[in-house]
């Protein structure tokens, strides 16, 4: 994921979901997907159809998640051919890797960290309705034409069962003005998964954003010690899948 180009061409579904207010693009993903702040509080996420998770999925799964933690608030959603939209109303807080906490990693991973135990513990097990799994990933890849390696099959048995975020990246958790999580966004692939699913990206993802050496930072604020084993497993499925 990265930060798209202010004069970002808008598409026209954005443009008529935005009612001719300002748009700003502020984040463009992977697979082709840009998602616009509008002048009047609102994020516009727009991209292709994509295999791996849906926007309806997103939609689902906010309005599920927002009943236990603070998520954004969904106010549309819609897909018409080969593209979605989903629209949300913006919450306060800025994403970990915004320029104003790059500069800032100490106070950002911990951050993350605190945030992803927070979540984990406030989201349901029992009344989770969306499975994350092993099994799931692999199958979802397959169905994207995507082969995962057959050691990546074989899990480590689960350490702790919790609903994950899915995307844990350091990106999709946002800080208040003071440097404390305040909530977490782009909840597509939320479900029921051994934590280290989550706690392996989002350590991963602090080299990618901040640089090397804050992974053990990172997993220090969730109030976990390292686990190898587990960290290098679901780092290759998350790579694989």
């Amino acid at each position: 994921m990265t930060f798209p180009a202010p004069d970002l061409p808008v598409p026209a579904r954005v443009r008529a979901i935005a009612r001719d207010d300002a748009l700003v693009p502020v984040w463009r993903n992977n697979v082709g997907g840009v998602t616009f702040r509008t002048g009047d509080g609102r994020y516009i996420k727009h991209g292709p159809v994509h295999g791996e998770t849906s926007m309806a999925a997103e939609a689902e799964r906010l309005a599920w998640a927002a009943r236990f933690t603070r998520v954004p608030e969904v106010l549309d959603v819609g897909s018409d051919g080969g593209e979605e939209w989903l629209v949300t109303r913006a919450l306060p807080g800025l994403s970990a890797a915004d320029p104003r906490w790059i500069t800032e990693p100490a106070v950002a991973v911990r951050a993350v960290g605190e945030g992803l135990r927070a979540l984990h513990e406030a989201l349901p097990v029992e009344d989770c309705p969306f499975d994350w799994s092993v099994a799931e990933r692999v199958e979802n890849a397959a169905r994207r034409g995507v082969i995962v390696p057959g050691a990546l099959r074989d899990a480590p048995p689960i350490d702790r069962l919790v609903v994950c975020h899915g995307d844990a990246c350091c990106p999709n958790t946002l800080l208040d003005a003071d440097g404390r999580w305040l909530g977490h966004v782009d909840l597509g692939a939320l479900g029921l998964a051994d934590r280290w699913g989550d706690l392996a990206a989002a350590s991963m993802s602090t080299v990618w954003n901040y640089g090397p050496g804050w992974e053990d930072a990172l997993l220090d604020a969730y109030g976990v010690e390292p686990d190898a084993e587990r960290l290098s497993f679901y780092r290759d499925l998350w790579n694989a899948t």
